[in-house]
């Protein structure tokens, strides 16, 4: 049985003004909040911003609490998990006043801001929508 590799990303629930939050389609065919690896001599919440950023151009990110953290496993390039990689995802939600979405990494096909309601049918991994769920309560 293949060794699964764990690893640590870190990303954030980013609120516009319009309480919208931001999401982020990797691949054309996944949709998520923000987030990435954790490189070394980085901590979570620079990984985070650093990440947002790179997902979607956002930089003016006002750092309002850490969310917590869950365990996944990586989307394949198929959409379904890759039990290959299980990852422990930090979050933390930030709040933005930035509108303009233009996303750096080019595996990113498309950054938009979505009405609270609509982002749970919209998350692809069902683990990203349960912690979602639970995240939007103590907001």
């Amino acid at each position: 049985m293949p060794r699964i590799k764990r690893t640590n990303s870190a990303g954030g629930m980013v609120l516009n003004p319009q309480g919208e939050v931001l999401v982020v389609n990797q691949n054309g065919n996944s949709w998520s909040l923000p987030k990435g690896h954790i490189d070394k001599k980085e901590d979570a919440i620079v990984a985070a911003v650093r990440e947002i950023y790179e997902e979607s151009g956002v930089r003016d990110l006002e750092f309002v609490k850490a969310l917590g953290k869950y365990e996944r496993f990586k989307i394949g390039l198929d959409g379904k998990d890759d039990h290959s990689e299980l990852k422990t995802i930090h979050m933390f939600l930030f709040r933005t006043k930035q509108a303009e979405l233009k996303p750096i990494d080019k595996l990113v096909t498309e950054a938009k801001w979505t009405k609270r309601s609509e982002v749970s049918k919209l998350l692809t991994h069902p683990k990203d929508r349960d912690f979602f769920k639970k995240a939007l309560k103590g907001i």
